[in-house]
């Protein structure tokens, strides 16, 4: 019998909103420095109970966005 591959590939997930563990992860960031970028708000997070959840998008928007400034964010301190 033919092995159908749609039924069989696994799709990878990517979510939307990350947690502070997938967030480091994604970045290479601590969770100290995720912390101060939401606070600072330059990435958007919400809490939902206890957990907090980071949106991708806006950190890779970050990410991008620091990596193309003359400088870096960190020469504003």
């Amino acid at each position: 019998m033919p092995v159908d591959d749609e039924k069989t590939a696994k799709t990878a997930i990517t979510p939307a909103w990350l947690s502070y563990k997938q967030a480091e992860a994604y970045a290479n960031l601590s969770r100290t420095t995720l912390w101060q970028l939401i606070n600072a708000g330059k990435i958007k997070a919400a809490r939902i109970g206890r957990a907090v959840r980071i949106e991708r998008d806006s950190l890779q928007a970050f990410m991008e966005q620091s990596a193309s400034e003359t400088g870096g964010w960190w020469s504003e301190r």
